[in-house]
């Protein structure tokens, strides 16, 4: 499904829980850019307006590395505040 058609259609009804970033593909087999890449994108489209709970889309997998766990969650601390999403 697309991101930002959830977030047209269904945003003002409903809060986004997780979608974030994809543990099955991004985060497992991508590099920590692309999971940085992906999780600001999902700000920019599911935060503006409120209603988004910035999680992964699924649980962690036990084969992805600390690494990716931390890029991950240092991108919601650096660009999950309304200053970034807003002006984008």
């Amino acid at each position: 499904m697309n991101p930002a058609t959830i977030k047209r259609e269904f945003g003002n009804n409903m809060t986004i829980w997780g979608g974030a970033c994809s543990t099955q593909t991004t985060m497992t087999h991508g590099t920590i850019e692309d999971i940085v890449n992906e999780a600001k994108e999902m700000i920019k489209i599911y935060a503006p307006n409120g209603g988004f709970v910035f999680a992964p889309t699924h649980n962690i997998l036990a084969d992805i590395s600390p690494e990716k766990i931390i890029a991950l969650y240092e991108t919601a601390k650096k660009y999950g505040v309304p200053e970034f999403y807003r002006n984008q």
